[in-house]
């Protein structure tokens, strides 16, 4: 009996113990993220370092270890950790470990090894966007296009609050389908705005409204359009996926109204409205007959949002960076409107993909 009641009194106390270090490895782990949210990241390696001293496997110190190495672009050795979390772990949240070890053979131009690290991890975790977000940077590196939107896709559908996958289809859209690159600019605005990339994607939607129309002297007004946009087959014949051939004519034909001497004295958001109302009527008038990602997940948002008479405090969003006297002046008096607007896309049902 004595000798039972001391194996137990040890197994006890080993278990006490185990469970004291995984609790100050953790505090360790709080701190080091701490000094890696200041940039401060040796401090934070050393920190987690400490933490895997006392718990030599504690898959958080692994995670942050691996993602702090990234940041000094010790890549190499942040590969290694990312190896030793993922074989020490199997069966448990290693999502982001296959994220930053995706990344890091990113970064040594191993490209191939790292989209298949991001497919491996998006088998075992398909609903986390960042792995598809990631596997979507890689292929951007190597300019398969295509295959990197279809990633931004697939993040956004499970996440719509992802502000890096909508600005980066509203870059690569920009060329080729404008309309879809203004409707993943504007989502953008809503979840990021006043930021550096918000700045400079609002110089993108400026110029995407605009694209092809230019006035050419005071009573006359040039407008261009590419006749790939108004092809709505495919060279079999088939009707194109993602078309928006018909909103974009219309969206052109109404940028020239900006120069319209009844306009002229409106001011830039008002002309945005205008031209943002007009964009979400042809949008809900030839939905049915289109389809595709984009007509089946982001149009139908703006459609709601233009019959739920929202398109003003929206427009209000895009110009908050604009520094204009009225954007200020409206903003100061209409805070009910701001409070309505996020109320509603924050409680919007999006349709899964």
């Amino acid at each position: 009996m004595k000798k039972t009641s001391l194996l137990f009194l040890l197994l006890i106390s080993n278990l006490s113990s185990f469970a004291q270090n995984k609790i100050e490895a953790e505090k360790l782990v709080a701190e080091g993220v701490s000094y890696h949210d200041k940039g401060d990241y040796s401090g934070a390696i050393n920190k987690y370092n400490k933490a895997l001293e006392l718990d030599k496997d504690n898959l958080l110190a692994l995670s942050e270890k691996a993602f702090s190495l990234i940041s000094l672009e010790k890549y190499d050795d942040a590969i290694e950790i990312c190896k030793q979390a993922i074989k020490m772990h199997p069966g448990e949240d290693v999502k982001n470990v296959y994220v930053s070890y995706g990344n890091a053979l990113d970064h040594l131009k191993k490209t191939d090894e790292s989209l298949e690290v991001y497919s491996e991890g998006i088998k075992l975790f398909p609903n986390y966007y960042q792995l598809h977000f990631n596997k979507g940077i890689t292929y951007s590196s190597i300019k398969r296009y295509d295959d990197a939107i279809n990633c931004f896709k697939k993040s956004i559908s499970i996440n719509p609050k992802h502000a890096g996958s909508l600005n980066a289809i509203g870059i690569l859209e920009m060329e080729q389908n404008r309309i879809p690159s203004i409707l993943a600019f504007s989502r953008f605005f809503i979840i990021e705005p006043q930021t550096a990339r918000s700045k400079k994607n609002f110089q993108y939607m400026q110029k995407l409204l605009m694209q092809g129309v230019t006035e050419t002297t005071k009573k006359s007004v040039s407008i261009k359009i590419d006749s790939n946009m108004l092809n709505d087959s495919t060279d079999t014949g088939k009707k194109k996926e993602n078309n928006f051939s018909m909103t974009d004519l219309i969206l052109s034909m109404d940028a020239s109204q900006d120069f319209d001497k009844k306009n002229k004295n409106k001011t830039d958001v008002e002309k945005f409205i205008r031209k943002f109302e007009t964009i979400c009527s042809s949008l809900e008038e030839y939905k049915k007959d289109n389809f595709g990602f984009y007509w089946e997940f982001l149009a139908p948002y703006f459609i709601e949002m233009k019959n739920k008479k929202l398109i003003e405090p929206f427009a209000y969003i895009v110009f908050v960076d604009s520094s204009s006297e009225d954007v200020s002046k409206w903003y100061k008096k209409n805070q009910d409107k701001q409070d309505r607007f996020y109320d509603w896309s924050k409680n919007y049902n999006w349709k899964k993909q």
